[in-house]
């Protein structure tokens, strides 16, 4: 998800995108522990999922943009 796509979303949207993003690093985590990951990649791609989410949110509550 592109940082554009995300700015679209209104709030109560991101915080269901990032709620979704939590459980998606949950399970990938949950998956590298019981050796059932094949892609070590998505664990960062999920992180910076969540940060780009994290950080919208935050420009919004300061008012940056």
């Amino acid at each position: 998800m592109k940082t554009s796509e995300i700015r679209a979303l209104n709030n109560e949207e991101l915080a269901t995108r990032l709620e979704e993003a939590h459980e998606e690093l949950f399970n990938l985590r949950f998956r590298l522990a019981t050796r059932q990951l094949v892609n070590h990649r998505e664990i960062p791609k999920a992180k910076r999922k969540i940060s780009r989410i994290k950080t919208i949110l935050k420009e919004r509550e300061l008012g940056i943009r």
